[in-house]
């Protein structure tokens, strides 16, 4: 791939300004999970593209009821492990979003250290979800786990 086509995955402000940080002080802004749940949606909608070619078995996240893809690219140049992840429905896309803000754009040994599940906590974040949208969150925080492992090793 050439620079202009890793470009999806490098230029977006996941990991950057948009970041967990800035997620949990707007959560702690909004007053109920109504507004909780409209910002989440909105989070989604600034998901980078992600291309259709990839929307195949291999990028599939496994454990999500929706349809959920994740694929990665590792700049060489800088070791950051950069991430592309789309749904086929609006909450997990959003869902998605904040695992990009929380994964993207680091080294890998620095996607291991993000103690993902006291984010997850200090947005309440489980018990606000359905089971099943619990279940595909945590099974994307391990593709990406997986990956950032694959790497690093």
């Amino acid at each position: 791939m050439s620079n202009n086509e890793h470009s999806q995955f490098t230029e977006n402000d996941f990991g950057g300004s948009i970041n967990t940080d800035e997620i949990l002080e707007t959560f702690e802004f909004l007053d109920d999970w109504e507004d909780r749940y409209a910002f989440i949606i909105d989070l989604g909608k600034k998901l980078p593209t992600f291309p259709e070619e990839a929307k195949n078995e291999i990028n599939l996240v496994h454990g999500c009821q929706s349809q959920v893809w994740l694929t990665h690219y590792l700049d060489q140049s800088t070791g950051k492990l950069h991430l592309l992840i789309d749904s086929d429905a609006l909450i997990v896309r959003g869902l998605a979003a904040i695992v990009m803000a929380s994964f993207n754009a680091k080294i890998p040994s620095e996607v291991l250290a993000v103690n993902i599940e006291a984010i997850f906590e200090k947005m309440d974040l489980i018990r606000h979800v359905s089971a099943t949208r619990g279940n595909g969150l945590r099974s994307m925080v391990k593709k990406v786990q997986l990956i950032a492992q694959g790497i690093g090793s």
